[in-house]
């Protein structure tokens, strides 16, 4: 998995994630997109989900209602939409904790299909938003880690789907789980980004 980042305001937040798995562009299409089942094979970062508007046919103009995390203790409500669709990915719109934009892209090469993921939010939550000047990289490293999580859930889940026995299935790992709700990763993230903010300021004032 290959991350990159772009930031401009202190809690404005631009993603690139690119994904390689081994499949068929239609396996990895009918899995991503299908949302109400993101809990079953990403629950470390999904724990519920909920469609309130089905679209159409394609999926356009669908509402999904989300509970999400990352390695983090804090949760995430939020709401998108999927804008706009066609056979090599979707868009979605997202409001709620998050505001702005994700871009799936998929596309087939050879037995592999590359995934790509734009994420473009602004992250409206207060804690997110208020220490965002501080905890940018940490909020940061929390994507990637979610994003990680992802690709192995969904490599495991197209293993799970081309099993061709109930005891071929059985030997393929669960995905990973939620992490704990423990706040000591947060006051560990805490203290690291407030030192590395206070050198900051110490190199720019010295």
């Amino acid at each position: 998995m290959q991350t990159s980042i772009q930031t401009s305001a202190s809690n404005d937040y631009q993603f690139i994630t690119n994904w390689r798995v081994f499949g068929t562009l239609k396996e990895v299409t009918d899995i991503i997109g299908d949302a109400e089942r993101l809990p079953i094979w990403w629950p470390s970062v999904y724990l519920e989900v909920k469609v309130l508007e089905p679209g159409d046919s394609r999926g356009l103009g669908k509402v999904v209602d989300l509970y999400t995390k990352g390695w983090l203790p804090y949760t995430l409500r939020w709401r998108f939409t999927v804008t706009e669709v066609s056979e090599r990915g979707f868009r979605i719109e997202a409001e709620g904790d998050f505001v702005g934009y994700g871009v799936w892209t998929f596309e087939q090469d050879g037995d592999w299909v590359n995934v790509k993921y734009e994420w473009v939010v602004r992250a409206d939550k207060p804690l997110l938003r208020d220490l965002s000047f501080l905890m940018k990289p940490i909020f940061s490293a929390n994507h990637h880690w979610a994003m990680r999580k992802g690709e192995e859930s969904l490599q495991l889940e197209l293993a799970r789907q081309r099993a061709k026995t109930p005891h071929e299935k059985a030997l393929i790992p669960a995905p990973p789980p939620p992490t704990t709700s423990s706040p000591i990763p947060l006051a560990v993230a805490s203290l690291v980004a407030a030192f590395l903010g206070w050198r900051v300021i110490r190199v720019i004032f010295r």
